[in-house]
């Protein structure tokens, strides 16, 4: 896929104020300071479109992008809250949860791991949850450039060790770099394919 154009339509608070469109939705989604932003500019080779931001949880609102006039990035909010309050936590929770379980036009989440660390529950436990709620999901490996390749290799295969606990087939992955647009042509290829259906 050839991103043409990429632009920033708006930001809604809860899903039922999302745009009645029947463009598909791609939706990305991790802990904070995952990379996201710094992905989701990566991908569409629009550098500032997401703002990059060196505070961790900036993204409160539902952030919808429009690619190539025909599909729809859907930028959520981080689920390993940072430093805001139980109140606010709730309806984080509650608009993250609204928009994947309630949202038709949603094809597909990317669920971003840091691929620096090992395994966190937070990560294993949200991804069981797409699975239990039958949410179509793949994961995006994050930040692949910043660690050797062996140790990569162990973190990611540590990961996927932990999911096979819970799942019998194990959900498509992809290694990506922000830096080095490492993943790009394949996760965009990957979009391709399902809007193809």
């Amino acid at each position: 896929m050839v991103i043409q154009s990429a632009n920033f339509v708006a930001s809604y608070p809860r899903v039922s104020m999302c745009p009645d469109t029947h463009q598909p939705e791609f939706a990305f989604i991790g802990r904070s300071n995952v990379g996201k932003s710094s992905l989701i500019n990566m991908l569409t080779g629009k550098k500032g479109l997401a703002k990059v931001s060196g505070t961790p949880g900036k993204t409160r609102l539902l952030n919808f992008f429009l690619i190539n006039n025909n599909w729809h990035l859907v930028d959520l909010p981080g689920y390993g809250f940072a430093k805001v309050s139980k109140k606010e936590q709730d309806n984080l929770t509650t608009m993250i949860n609204g928009y994947l379980m309630k949202r038709q036009q949603l094809a597909l989440a990317f669920v971003l791991i840091d691929s620096n660390l090992p395994p966190k529950s937070i990560d294993l436990d949200f991804i069981n949850k797409l699975g239990e709620f039958e949410i179509p999901f793949a994961i995006l490996f994050t930040k692949s450039d910043r660690i050797g390749k062996a140790l990569l290799e162990k973190h990611v295969q540590m990961f996927l060790d932990a999911l096979s606990e819970h799942w019998e087939n194990l959900p498509l992955h992809f290694i990506t770099s922000s830096q080095y647009r490492i993943g790009r042509e394949e996760v965009l290829q990957y979009i391709e394919d399902i809007m193809a259906g």
